[in-house]
C-alpha cells in the first residue's frame, strides 16, 4: 500500500463545484520553476524552487529517505493556472522535522493504530519559520486560496487514510488560516538575534550589560587566538573545495551527536549552483597552512540570515560560538539585515544576544479520540511554555533602560 501511494500521480481532492482543482505532484519537475516561484516568491530561500529541487535532485528526499514528495497544487479548474501550492511530503518517520511528535506516535501505536505514514507540510531538515501555504502574488483572493489549500490537505489526509497531517514552522498569517480551518496550533521556542540599528559589533556590545559584554569579548579573543581566520563566501566564491570540506565537517558533527546525515554531498553542489547568491558560507581556515577547519552554512533573505548547519575538524575552544553566532552578527550588521535565526535549541544563545521567540506548528489528527488527547497535550504544553518564556525573558544580556 505504501508503494502504491508513492506511485500515485493524480490525486484530486476538490469537489466539482469548487473553482479550483487540487492535485498532488510527486516530482517537483512536474511543476515549472516559474509557476512554483510565482506562488513561493523569491525572498524566502527555503520555499523557492531552487532549494526544494536541490533536495530532490540530490536524493536527500525521495525514494529510501522516508520523505516522499507529495506537493499539493491548487489550480484553476477552468484556466489551469497554479494559484497556490504546499511543500508536502508523505513520511514514514519523524526525523528531520524539529517539532517532536514521537510521544504521539508511540501513544497512537500502543492503542493499535498506525501513525505512519503521515503528511508533513514543511521544508525538510529546516527549522526556519516561513510560508507554507504558498499563494500567487496576483491571486484575486489570497485568503480563499489559503483556506482551499488547508481543506485540500485535510481531504488528502482522509483520502490516503493516514493518521495525521502536520504543518511545521508556518508564518503567523498561515497559522491564523490553519487555526480557522480547525487545525491544532502548537507552540515552540527558538533563539533569534535582532539588529536594533547597530553600525558595528562594538555598537551591539554597547547595548549589553558590562559583564555580558566582557564575556563575549573574551570568547571572541579566545576563538580567534587559535590561529584561525574566517572567510565569508557566496556566489562564485563557493568552490568544490569549500563544499568538500564543509560536508566533511557536517558528517563529523553528526557522527559525534549520533545522528544521521540527511543531506547528500551533491545537495551542496546544487545549492551553490542554483542558489549561490543566497548562500552565506562561513569557513575557518588555519593561518599557518590555509587548511579549512570549520564551517557554518547560512542562507539569507532580504532581512534575515538563517543559520543551518555547522561542523569542524577536531575540538576547538569557542570556535562554534564565533563561527555560528558572532560571524553571523557581523554579517547581518554589515549587510543591514534585521534578524539572525540560529536554529533550534540552546538556551546558551541567550547570553550571546539571541533572545527567545515563539514558533508554531499546526496539526490535523484524523482519529477523533486521539485528536482530543493531543489537544489536551497541546494546551498543557502551551501553559508550560508560557511559564518557560517568562523565565527565559529574565536571562537576557541587554542593559535595562
Amino acid at each position: 500500500m505504501w508503494a502504491d501511494r508513492e506511485k500515485d500521480q493524480g490525486i484530486a481532492v476538490s469537489t466539482a463545484s469548487s473553482p479550483y482543482l487540487i492535485q498532488v505532484a510527486h516530482r517537483l519537475a512536474d511543476v515549472s520553476a516559474a509557476e512554483w516561484d510565482a506562488c513561493a516568491g523569491v525572498d524566502n530561500p527555503f520555499t523557492c524552487y531552487a532549494f526544494l529541487s536541490a533536495l530532490e535532485d540530490s536524493g536527500s528526499v525521495g525514494k529510501g529517505t522516508g520523505w516522499q514528495p507529495s506537493y499539493l497544487l491548487l489550480r484553476g479548474r477552468e484556466d489551469g493556472v497554479l494559484w497556490g501550492c504546499v511543500p508536502l511530503y508523505l513520511k514514514s518517520h519523524s526525523y528531520g522535522e524539529y517539532v517532536f511528535d514521537w510521544s504521539w506516535a508511540q501513544a497512537y501505536e500502543r492503542a493499535g493504530g498506525a501513525y505512519y505514514p503521515k503528511l508533513q507540510a514543511s521544508i525538510p531538515f529546516t527549522p526556519a519559520t516561513g510560508p507554507r501555504l504558498l499563494v500567487a502574488a496576483v491571486a484575486p483572493d489570497p485568503e480563499a486560496i489559503r483556506g482551499a489549500l488547508v481543506r485540500g490537505l485535510v481531504a488528502l489526509c482522509r483520502q490516503l487514510e493516514v493518521s495525521s497531517a502536520h504543518v511545521t514552522f508556518p508564518t503567523a498569517e498561515d497559522s491564523a488560516c490553519l487555526a480557522r480551518e480547525g487545525l491544532l496550533i502548537r507552540h515552540g521556542v527558538q533563539y533569534h538575534w535582532e539588529n536594533r540599528g547597530y553600525h558595528s559589533f562594538d555598537d551591539f556590545l554597547a547595548a549589553l550589560s558590562s559583564r555580558k559584554r566582557k564575556d563575549i569579548r573574551k570568547e571572541r579573543q579566545r576563538a580567534q587566538s587559535q590561529g584561525v581566520r574566517f572567510l565569508t563566501l557566496s556566489g562564485a566564491d563557493l568552490t568544490a573545495r569549500h563544499w568538500d570540506a564543509f560536508y566533511r565537517f557536517y558528517q563529523s558533527t553528526i557522527d559525534r551527536k549520533w545522528g544521521s546525515a540527511y543531506l547528500r554531498r551533491r545537495f551542496f553542489d546544487l545549492l551553490g549552483e542554483r542558489l549561490g547568491d543566497r548562500v552565506v558560507l562561513v569557513m575557518g581556515e588555519r593561518e599557518s597552512d590555509g587548511e579549512l577547519v570549520c564551517g557554518a552554512l547560512n542562507l539569507r533573505s532580504h532581512d534575515t540570515l538563517y543559520g543551518r548547519n555547522w561542523g569542524a575538524d577536531g575540538e576547538w575552544k569557542f570556535l562554534h560560538f564565533e563561527t555560528c553566532y558572532y560571524q553571523a552578527i557581523d554579517y547581518a550588521i554589515a549587510h543591514g539585515l534585521r534578524w539572525v535565526e540560529a536554529g533550534v535549541q540552546g538556551e546558551h544563545k541567550i547570553q550571546r544576544g539571541y533572545l527567545p521567540q515563539t514558533t508554531c506548528s499546526a496539526h490535523y489528527i484524523a482519529h477523533p479520540s486521539f485528536r482530543t488527547a493531543v489537544e489536551r497535550f497541546v494546551e498543557d504544553e502551551k501553559a508550560a511554555l508560557s511559564e518557560d518564556m517568562a523565565a527565559l525573558a529574565t536571562l537576557g544580556p541587554y542593559r535595562q533602560e
